[in-house]
């Protein structure tokens, strides 16, 4: 039996609030019902959801994206018969077009290089945060939005951390420091250690948004929050860090601060 989620509008009907333009449709698929039940109530909290359907296996998701159109999909990995993984494989055998985005929820961190070698477009672990769920949301809007882009720009990047491999994006990198003939990437909340030297990460990244500031960092240009000058010197703010500018490489970040200034068209 097909069970149809009511959203936590109660007097609207799942179907009903997905013909809301705007709104994204999604699937909730998990064999633990509290899970589905708790994830279906944060992703109604969202103001971009607007139909929530709930399943307890692969196949009823499958019947599900037969009878309505959605936008995205939030599996479990672990599901009896059809797994969320082997679901993953037979929705990407659809055509591009009829493609649901797809974030894994799961309980095993060790299972994300899996899951982003499926075009994930995120992966969360239980139990799920709201904030880590907000950002799902925005991808999922992102990709549906600007595939191409979405694919060009924000490239998974493989790094070892504690044994574990795993996968982070490169548009959650917010700026590179150099160690020697490696490179730590910093983002917002951790720091990984890459074999590659910092001036190789330049040219390969510079397309995506990254410039050198000195001869020990490279930053992503769209974590910059503010550029201070003193006596002299200059510094960028990035989070919670200030990192040098050294004169040399000050005129292409002035330059490139600029072409994001609103400019008047008279």
């Amino acid at each position: 039996m097909l069970r149809s989620m009511v959203s936590v509008d109660d007097s609207l009907t799942a179907p009903e609030r997905g013909e809301r333009a705007g709104k994204l449709a999604v699937i909730v698929a998990d064999d633990e019902q509290p899970a589905v039940r708790e994830l279906a109530y944060l992703l109604g909290q969202d103001d971009r959801i607007g139909a929530i359907y709930s399943s307890i296996s692969g196949t009823e998701v499958l019947q599900l994206l037969d009878a309505h159109q959605i936008d995205a999909l939030f599996l479990d990995i672990h599901m009896p018969g059809l797994s969320g993984l082997d679901l993953a494989k037979v929705i990407n055998k659809f055509s591009r077009a009829e493609q649901p985005a797809i974030v894994f929820v799961t309980a095993d961190e060790d299972r994300a290089v899996e899951a982003f070698e499926l075009a994930a477009v995120d992966y969360l672990l239980k139990p799920v945060r709201t904030e880590p769920l907000a950002e799902s949301v925005r991808r999922i809007t992102e990709q549906l939005q600007f595939p191409e882009q979405m694919a060009q720009t924000d490239d998974l990047i493989t790094v070892d951390q504690g044994g574990i491999t795993k996968l982070i994006r490169k548009s959650e990198i917010r700026y590179v420091q150099a160690q020697g003939d490696y490179a730590r990437l910093h983002t917002a909340d951790a720091s990984f250690l890459i074999r590659v030297p910092l001036s190789e990460l330049e040219e390969q990244w510079q397309s995506a948004g990254f410039l050198r500031i000195h001869r020990s960092y490279l930053i992503s240009m769209p974590h910059v929050s503010q550029l201070q000058m003193s006596r002299g010197s200059a510094s960028v703010r990035i989070g919670d860090a200030s990192l040098p500018v050294s004169r040399r490489h000050l005129p292409g970040l002035r330059g490139k601060m600029a072409e994001s200034r609103p400019r008047s068209r008279g």
